[in-house]
Parts: structure tokens; C-alpha cells; sequence
């Protein structure tokens, strides 16, 4: 059953759907370095981002507020307050729906579809982050309402996926469902990745071949490999991701992604 509010959304502004095969993929890792990308590929343009749900977040005296929300502001340098960037925040770092139920609120879906309308008036790009996979529960009172129902907002699709071993069957069914429910799939990036083919062979012999079978079995491109890097180089809420990653993210000319995604 399509429920009511999520499927209503569609945006007139070009934009990317950021979604991941699993949790702590580095969605937002992705989003943030996309939204940079399209901000210094084309000096002057402003850059919208969404961020519709948030769990996970820290309670600060102003309210909840998400890092995750705080880096896609900083990265994009989009000026939009917060609660409109990160409309629906809930402190338990569940599934939308299971933190939705937890906490006895009921879903604000007139408050997201506020928000979503003042985003899509601001820029010329959008880059919106999903919370979780394409198949994560949005709504308690409808259990089976994920992404998939919503159409991922009318934008196209860019799957952040893990570079190593079991990453072929989590990014092929990822793909494959988003397609069979109408989206667009833009590409895969791909998180983790050891550019060092000997190095990337002794800790995981998966790693090399990965991006091709990836592309031989969904048809999608890898648009990016993204370099594993650890430590505090990589900490988007509090503005630092490594210049390896932004380079890597930004030889992708993510305005012609924006342009073939309008056809």
C-alpha cells in the first residue's frame, strides 16, 4: 500500500537521491562530497540539500540536532536553516519508523512537505540523503512504506556501496529494486576502495574485480571509488573529509549527471 505524503513530493529543482546498500556506508560521506563537487564545478551556483529524516540525534538546548544535516549544510554551503535542511529528527538511532514509534510521535508529514517546498526553491542543484537503504520503514502506521513507495522523490538514484567482499549481492539487489519500482539508477559509488591493487589483494581479493562484476551485473556505472581512509581525516559532522575523498567524488562531472538525469 502507497501511503499518503512521501509519494506527493517531487521536486522541479535537478537533483541526486543518495541512497546506500546498508547503514554506515557513507552516505553522507558521498552526499556531502557530491554537494561540494557541484558547488566548485560551477563557481556562483547554489546548492540545495535534503536531509528528510534524521535519527541518531544529539538533544542540544535548541532542540535535536543531526551532524549528519550540519555537514551537508557546511559542504554545500547552503544557507537554509537546519530544521528545513533536517525536517524530521528523532534522538534513537533506529529506522525512521521504529524511532517514530518508539518515541509515540506521530510522523509531521505536512511539516516535510514545508520543508521539501522551501528546498526546492533555493538553488540550481539538490542533493538529497535517504536515511538508511531504499527498503528502511518511513512510516509506523504503514510499515511497508520505504523509499521505494515514495519514488525516491522523482530524482534519479546514486547507490553508495562498500568496495569489499559481499558488496556484489547488497549493491545488485539495491539496483535491481530501485529500478523495478521506476527510479533511476545515475550510478554506483563505491566506499572504501584500496587504490593499491596488491594491497587491496592481501586484505580483501574481492576489492580489485569488485567495480567491474558490479557493472556486468546491474548495468550501472561506478562513477566513483572512493579511497578508504580512517581516523579523524573522514569526520563530515565536524567539517573534515579528506581531500583523497572530495577528489575522488569530484572527477565525476556531477552536473552532466544532473543534465542526463532530466531525460
Amino acid at each position: 500500500m502507497i501511503f499518503s505524503m512521501l509519494p506527493t513530493i517531487r521536486f522541479n529543482t535537478p537533483g541526486l537521491f543518495v541512497t546506500g546498500t546498508d547503514t554506515e556506508v557513507g552516505k553522507t560521506v558521498v552526499a556531502c562530497a557530491i554537494a561540494n563537487a557541484l558547488r566548485l564545478q560551477r563557481s556562483g551556483t547554489k546548492v540545495a540539500v535534503f536531509k528528510p529524516f534524521a535519527t541518531g540525534c544529539e538533544k542540544r538546548r535548541e532542540g535535536l540536532v543531526n551532524e549528519d544535516a550540519e555537514a551537508l549544510a557546511h559542504f554545500s554551503d547552503c544557507r537554509l536553516p537546519l530544521d528545513v535542511i533536517n525536517p524530521i529528527r528523532f534522538r534513537e538511532p533506529l529506522a525512521p519508523a521504529v524511532a517514530a514509534q518508539q518515541s509515540g510521535a506521530a510522523m509531521p508529514w505536512g511539516q516535510l512537505d514545508a520543508a521539501a517546498r522551501q528546498v526546492d526553491g533555493y538553488g540550481q542543484a539538490l542533493v538529497v540523503e535517504g536515511a538508511g537503504g531504499v527498503m528502511v520503514p518511513l512510516d509506523p502506521d504503514e510499515p511497508g512504506a520505504t523509499w521505494l513507495e515514495a519514488g525516491c522523490f522523482g530524482l534519479p538514484a546514486v547507490v553508495v556501496a562498500r568496495a569489499g567482499l559481499g558488496t556484489l549481492n547488497h549493491t545488485a539487489m539495491t539496483v535491481k529494486v530501485l529500478r523495478d519500482a521506476g527510479v533511476r539508477v545515475a550510478g554506483v559509488v563505491m566506499n572504501g576502495y584500496e587504490p593499491d591493487e596488491a594491497a587491496a589483494m592481501s586484505a580483501d581479493p574481492s576489492l580489485p574485480g569488485n567495480p567491474r562484476w558490479i557493472e556486468a551485473m546491474t548495468g550501472a556505472k561506478v562513477l566513483a571509488l572512493v579511497p578508504r581512509i580512517g581516523g579523524s581525516a573522514v569526520v563530515p559532522g565536524k567539517g573534515a573529509i579528506a581531500p583523497a575523498v572530495l577528489d575522488a567524488v569530484a572527477a565525476v562531472d556531477w552536473w552532466r549527471q544532473l543534465s542526463l538525469s532530466a531525460h
